[in-house]
């Protein structure tokens, strides 16, 4: 009985309780201090928080001025800013996607160049964590992918946009990933060797001579050719390839390698 007299009451001070959380959680909901704000507002705001550095705080406000205004003159250069927004912070795979989107929307537009050189350069450091930016780290030694879709990224821009003022950039790094890639061709190869696979180690050699010509890795892989002739007992390729060598680089360290290999295994 005195449970049944309660009853009414303690149903009185929940639905009581529920409605004050549900006031509560309107009467401190965030307002949105855009309401009503023009596009310029909202673009300066973002573009203050940028210069600044707050690129953060500049996102959300590129994200309202393409959400609310997605036809202003004023979104499309906040869409190219907020592609730098993102790589600033450190979200690669935003900063691609806003490019790409920015790249297909605008194909023409008179800053799309940037948009491309962006995609480079974004791919260009993917790899580099905080302790290659203290310690020197040789690159040509990591995986190749996003240092091989940087570099035809970087390719692309200078071949739709020669004149660009971010093409001189592109062509360097695209030098520096070249060589990088070519000696990553040296490296496997040299792994193949340790492990006794001097045939996948010849292919990984030739493929440098055959595409890289001109970076540093071609004396590199002339000495593992001569080395795994060498052992392979391949005698004609090994004279023809060492006559090469000796011809082009006369002072290079590998002529002593090979000569410490022929007379272990001489």
């Amino acid at each position: 009985m005195i449970m049944q007299y309660f009853q009414p009451i303690i149903r009185f001070f929940l639905v009581l309780t529920i409605l004050v959380n549900v006031s509560s959680c309107s009467f401190f909901e965030e307002r949105d201090e855009t309401e009503g704000w023009s596009a310029q507002k909202i673009y300066n705001e973002a573009k203050d928080h940028f210069n600044s550095g707050d690129y953060e705080r500049a996102i959300k406000y590129y994200e309202v001025l393409e959400a609310r205004y997605p036809f202003e003159r004023l979104t499309q250069q906040g869409q190219l800013d907020v592609v730098y927004a993102y790589y600033r912070c450190e979200e690669p795979e935003s900063a691609m996607a806003a490019a790409d989107r920015f790249i297909k929307q605008y194909p023409r537009h008179p800053f799309v160049d940037y948009a491309y050189y962006m995609k480079g350069l974004i791919n260009f450091e993917r790899n580099i964590s905080l302790l290659d930016k203290v310690f020197p780290v040789d690159k040509s030694q990591r995986d190749t992918k996003t240092e091989i879709a940087a570099f035809n990224d970087f390719a692309t821009l200078v071949k739709l946009f020669p004149q660009s003022k971010y093409s001189q950039d592109a062509r360097q790094r695209m030098i520096f990933l070249r060589n990088n890639l070519a000696m990553y061709e040296v490296h496997v190869a040299n792994f193949y060797i340790k492990r006794g696979a001097y045939v996948a180690a010849v292919n990984r050699a030739k493929n440098v001579l055959e595409k890289y010509q001109g970076t540093p890795a071609v004396p590199e892989s002339l000495v593992v050719l001569a080395k795994c002739y060498k052992v392979m007992g391949m005698n004609e390729l090994l004279q023809s390839t060492m006559r090469v060598f000796k011809q082009n680089y006369p002072s290079h360290h590998g002529l002593k390698e090979i000569d410490a290999l022929a007379v272990v295994n001489g």
